[in-house]
């Protein structure tokens, strides 16, 4: 990988940070920054799993897993669907937790009860625990710009019924097979999220910007299988599978993804 441009932390004339436009090559195609996500659909769920487990899984101090209720932290399955994207046409399995950086107070300044809020704002961090994809560009280029913990695997998708399902298989070991309703008629507008990564062993923070439409929620709406992989064996210390939280389904999605920054 080679980087062209200014240094991700150099500042201004006043000593504050900035976010220079930058470009990174990787296979020898360049990247510039911000990249763009101009249409994927995904589905996504929310369980809520066991907070210790999911506290053993974290990569280093600076974070803590949020919890909605004593004991029980959020922990988010999505299916991506790329298919108009700066790194590519891929599909995509995120497993990530909801986080917040040690010392920050949730909404409100009450605990649970102001995580409730902020997740229901949406304003809740992320911290991504695998990030499989069936491309080798993408999953170069997502390891090399923000450190996503990405790698290349069978994802296959099936449309039938109403429900998107999604199998994802690992060194030839079946992980999960997931399956949501598909459909809605709201939109959501644009609003920056963030989630962390470590870069070179330090604690980055990268912000996008999704907006959305054709999006439906439901209560619960999800079927999760488990299979004999490693990682489907962490699933199922974490809690699952059990009855989702809620489930979300994103028909066109686009996105804004930044350059990361030192958190």
């Amino acid at each position: 990988m080679v980087m062209n441009g200014s240094a991700a932390h150099a500042g201004d004339h006043d000593g504050h940070p900035t976010q220079p436009r930058e470009a990174y090559v990787f296979q020898g195609r360049t990247v510039t920054m911000p990249v763009e996500v101009r249409d994927a659909s995904s589905g996504a769920v929310t369980y809520l799993v066991n907070a210790s487990v999911a506290r053993s899984l974290l990569p280093g101090p600076e974070l803590d897993v949020v919890e909605l209720f004593p004991g029980q932290a959020l922990f988010s399955i999505a299916m991506i669907d790329y298919r108009d994207n700066d790194l590519g046409d891929y599909n995509e399995v995120s497993l990530a937790f909801f986080v917040r950086k040690k010392g920050e107070r949730p909404a409100l300044g009450v605990p649970f009860l102001g995580s409730v809020v902020d997740l229901f704002r949406n304003s809740l961090a992320t911290w991504i625990w695998k990030l499989p994809v069936d491309q080798s560009f993408t999953c170069e280029a997502g390891c090399g710009i923000w450190g996503f913990p990405k790698t290349v695997e069978q994802i296959d998708f099936e449309d039938a019924g109403g429900r998107r399902t999604c199998r994802l298989v690992m060194d030839g070991r079946h992980v999960l097979t997931l399956s949501v309703p598909r459909g809605g008629t709201r939109s959501l507008p644009e609003a920056p999220m963030t989630t962390y990564t470590y870069l070179d062993g330090a604690l980055h923070r990268t912000t996008f910007t999704p907006k959305a439409s054709g999006v439906g929620f439901g209560l619960g709406g999800a079927d999760l299988i488990l299979g004999t992989h490693p990682i489907a064996d962490t699933l199922r210390a974490l809690g699952l599978p059990r009855t989702a939280l809620m489930s979300v389904w994103m028909e066109h999605q686009s996105a804004r993804f930044e350059t990361p920054v030192r958190a």
